[in-house]
């Protein structure tokens, strides 16, 4: 039968959700930190804890000196203890021995409750930052614990609480304690009371995984998702194309009778979803992402250098109401989705635009020439339009095809053109990280409403921003919603751009710089090595002798060679150890006196020490003389 202690520690690993071995360990520390405080021991002492849990038997062991007098127990045991434990023990050694106190249960109960409740507290802290680092950008399902006024707090799994701010939560949603709601885990932090959980119901991976959710083919990726733009509470619009042939993506995602868009449009608070079918050509594109307004045309100004992407959409006058949205909403969706810069107008408005350029821009003379009968009627339906009269289906036809014929030839660009934008763009691309180009403008890491507005200008990625901001920086600051407070926001983040690229520069140097030193040094070790053997050293004092001799004939001095003493050994010379030292020293003049030249004089000397005179005797050897010396003291 299992005692109180095991059905306590199986109690506390089921409620807590723990590892045995995190709860063993928090157990062990606790009842060596209560030894510490019960015995004062030194933090220094080297203690271990062992718990039984079967029996719940706690032992301590410490490590003690052993010595012949047992002075302190506490860091000291005596030899006759030692060697029960081990044979070999040694007076001056260390041991470590056994050395629970009497009743230490009792008293480790009471000292040791808050170490094992911090330990465990710490151990589920860490679980939890763990397991919801997994979750970030996921759902999660959680009950609602409390309302005020900055945001909810959520109760969610592993008994972790998470808040949800004001700002992330859908604008009308009303929240009453012990609610279910669903969120998306935004952000994650590490603190000191544990993990800090940011929960999302606006953020736009919301309606993402919500899709996912809903729509098996999305999940298995037989639909995907191109862009979503997203007005939380009010409007939505979706982007999705088909990765198979024979799917309508727009057809899955809705449902059967709007079946599955229905329940996600419940889920957001009644928020309205427009799912629309996504196309390469972005004139296609940019007339269904204005459904449900019906377009006239469409018209593609791309500006690689300075002005960005725009778009001039044009649609009937009864349209014009409807393409641009209440308060502009739809336009600003679409602007969103498709990463283009949207100017709507209507069909009236871009006849009226279309003869003031072929009146005043000098570029369309000829074309205003050939289009001189057109414009008279142009001009007598603006006329009639004016006054309240009312246009044939044919009149409307008419100027439809008059302001594509002018729009076209606006946005047309000659070939010149072309290639001096793409050369310019090409030339300040090389001034901003290939990288940049390929971060969305929404995943930049910019405040996401300064995200919005730049995306709604026309820049899809981080380095057409950042070309822009070479370019002319107060294009940027002109753009509506953009203020100094986001400028600087823009400015760091360009600022880090350039660090950025010259740090890649010097990697690229240091990588185009290694094939280079490889070569020089593969080089230097495939160069031959001149080994100089025997035979060679002979060869050469044949040589040196030939050339002696050649030089004896001709009566030319030879130039003796001297053996070179180094310093070291000059200093270990020592008169009482030199019974001889032969120095020579050669002179070598030469006089112009009568023309005659002085023959080089050799002098001989030995240096011998005597010990009982302690003097030093210099004996020079003259050449005109074998054996005459002259001794000098």
């Amino acid at each position: 039968m299992k005692n109180e202690f095991t059905l306590a520690f199986n109690e506390v690993l089921e409620e807590k959700g723990l590892p045995k071995e995190i709860i063993l360990k928090a157990l062990e520390s606790a009842m060596v930190s209560a030894y510490r405080r019960t015995v004062n021991a030194s933090a220094q002492q080297n203690v271990e804890a062992s718990v039984d849990t079967e029996t719940g038997k706690v032992t301590i062991f410490a490590e003690k000196e052993v010595v012949e007098v047992v002075e302190n127990d506490i860091t000291e045991v005596s030899l006759e203890e030692a060697k029960k434990v081990n044979p070999d023990s040694e007076l001056g050694g260390l041991i470590v021995v056994e050395t629970t106190p009497t009743d230490f249960g009792r008293v480790a109960a009471q000292t040791a409750r808050q170490v094992i409740q911090q330990r465990i507290r710490d151990a589920e802290r860490q679980a939890q930052m763990v397991f919801y680092e997994k979750q970030l950008g996921e759902i999660v399902n959680g009950m609602i614990q409390s309302v005020g006024g900055t945001g909810l707090t959520v109760g969610l799994e592993m008994k972790t609480e998470a808040s949800m701010p004001r700002k992330e939560m859908i604008p009308g949603e009303r929240f009453h304690i012990h609610d279910r709601v669903r969120a998306l885990v935004a952000e994650v932090k590490d603190n000191q009371r544990g993990p800090q959980i940011i929960l999302s119901r606006t953020h736009r991976n919301f309606l993402r995984r919500l899709l996912e959710n809903e729509v098996p083919e999305i999940f298995h990726g037989i639909v995907e998702i191109r862009s979503i733009a997203r007005e939380p509470g009010q409007r939505a619009k979706v982007a999705v194309s088909a990765t198979q042939q024979g799917i309508d993506p727009v057809g899955a995602c809705v449902g059967i009778r709007g079946v599955r868009i229905q329940a996600i449009v419940r889920e957001l608070h009644d928020e309205k979803i427009d799912v629309i079918e996504w196309n390469p050509d972005p004139a296609i594109f940019i007339a269904k992402a204005i459904s449900p307004a019906r377009v006239s045309g469409v018209y593609l100004n791309e500006q690689k250098v300075g002005g960005g992407k725009t778009a001039t959409v044009v649609v009937p006058e009864d349209q014009l109401s409807l393409a641009i949205g209440r308060d502009g909403q739809n336009a600003r969706l679409a602007a969103k989705l498709t990463s283009w810069r949207i100017d709507i107008k209507s069909l009236p408005e871009a006849v009226s635009d279309s003869l003031f350029k072929l009146t005043n821009d000098p570029g369309f003379a000829a074309m205003a020439v050939a289009e001189k009968d057109i414009s008279v009627k142009m001009e007598e339906f603006l006329g009639r339009k004016a006054e309240g009269r009312p246009l044939s289906p044919e009149e409307f036809d008419l100027m439809a095809k008059f302001v594509d014929r002018v729009e076209k030839k606006a946005t047309a660009k000659t070939e010149e053109q072309k290639k001096a934008e793409e050369s310019r763009f090409e030339q300040l691309k090389k001034l901003v990280p290939a990288s940049a180009f390929e971060v969305n403008i929404l995943d930049s890491g910019l405040p996401e409403h300064v995200a919005y507005i730049l995306q709604e200008a026309g820049f899809a990625n981080l380095g057409e921003l950042a070309v822009q901001m070479k370019i002319e920086a107060d294009n940027i600051l002109r753009l509506q919603g953009i203020g100094p407070r986001a400028m600087v926001n823009i400015e760091l983040m360009m600022t880090a751009l350039d660090e950025q690229l010259v740090a890649e520069q010097e990697a690229a140097k240091l990588k185009a710089a290694e094939p280079e030193l490889v070569a020089t040094i593969e080089s230097i070790a495939e160069t031959p090595v001149v080994e100089v053997t025997a035979a060679t050293e002979l060869i050469l004092a044949g040589e040196a002798k030939e050339v002696e001799e050649k030089q004896l004939a001709a009566g030319e001095p030879v130039a003796e060679l001297e053996e070179e003493i180094s310093l070291e050994e000059i200093f270990t010379l020592r008169p009482e150890v030199l019974d001889t030292a032969v120095l020579s020293d050669e002179e070598d003049s030469e006089e112009s006196d009568k023309g005659k030249k002085k023959k080089k004089k050799s002098k001989h000397v030995v240096v011998t020490y005597d010990p009982d005179r302690d003097l030093t005797m210099v004996t020079k050897k003259h050449k005109r003389g074998g054996d005459d010396w002259s001794i000098e003291e």
